[in-house]
């Protein structure tokens, strides 16, 4: 089933595990939420390690998947694990169970959506098959910024209000690494909160003042995060994008203009990499534009 997992070693310290972006590989046959959101754009998470210690930064999109994560970290003698949930969005947390004996770090946002929506996730109805269940939830919560320790390695959980309003984040500060969960993709943002659009800006902004060397997101091309990951230009690319997509609101001309020509600059430096899965999303974000504040 997990054929296509493959076991990345960006930096030092951090390991990806990448699935999805092969042509012609579904999880589970029929419509899904794993296939249809997650490894059709390709999914990443992230465990920085440390000696016996190990952070793990989502727990991708099902129970085989989190148990590869963990074997990988048994076999390098880890012992002690701790993770952080990068939002509630189900790609995100479907294998909290493997890691139920664990401490679950999310933010209060993120525990918030999850119990809310708890019921409808458990039994299939809150985005499709398969469900998660049981659903496993945070066992700690913080806002606004919490600090960890993993083994020698200092590790900040920052929220953003970016892709969703519980995005949490980690900034290794010392290496100046941005792992960015959903806030950031490449080829282009998921906007799954337009009424939010507006609030995106600033707070790419306040991103961006972190002056990140090298960023790790959730959604992008596994050569470029097995390489290192993307350069700062990832932050205002997506601004722009947003930007983009703001315009449209005001303009019906330029709703219909091909996802090429929006961010062709940033294809044109090679910011961006054109992955055509992002159509779709693409497509999406233009179609839920948020007018209530234009009426």
């Amino acid at each position: 089933m997990l054929a296509h997992l493959r076991i990345l070693a960006p930096h030092p310290n951090i390991l990806a595990f990448y699935d999805g972006r092969v042509p012609g590989y579904r999880f589970a046959d029929g419509a899904n939420w794993v296939d249809d959101g997650a490894l059709s754009l390709g999914i990443a998470s992230y465990a920085i390690c440390d000696g016996a210690d190990a952070l793990v930064y989502d727990t991708h999109v099902s129970i085989a998947h989190a148990r590869a994560i963990r074997d990988c970290l048994a076999a390098r003698g880890v012992t002690n694990i701790m993770v952080v949930l990068s939002h509630w969005h189900l790609d995100h947390i479907a294998g909290n169970a493997v890691f139920a004996d664990c401490e679950i770090i999310a933010c209060a946002k993120t525990a918030a959506h999850l119990a809310h929506h708890r019921a409808a996730i458990e039994s299939g109805s809150h985005d499709g098959s398969p469900a998660i269940a049981p659903l496993v939830m945070p066992t700690r919560t913080f806002e606004r910024q919490m600090t960890v320790q993993v083994g020698r390695l200092t590790v900040e959980l920052l929220e953003f209000d970016i892709h969703s309003d519980d995005g949490v984040v980690l900034w290794l500060a010392h290496d100046r690494l941005l792992l960015a969960g959903d806030t950031l993709e490449d080829t282009v943002t998921y906007v799954a909160e337009p009424d939010r659009l507006l609030q995106h800006l600033p707070e790419l902004d306040r991103m961006a003042m972190l002056a990140p060397a090298k960023i790790l997101p959730n959604h992008g091309a596994a050569e470029r995060i097995a390489a290192g990951g993307y350069g700062p230009s990832l932050i205002p690319a997506t601004a722009r994008y947003v930007r983009a997509l703001l315009a449209m609101r005001k303009d019906p001309s330029l709703r219909n203009r091909p996802l090429r020509d929006v961010i062709t600059s940033d294809l044109a430096d090679g910011t961006l990499e054109y992955f055509e899965g992002y159509e779709a999303v693409h497509a999406g974000n233009v179609e839920n534009l948020d007018y209530s504040d234009l009426t």
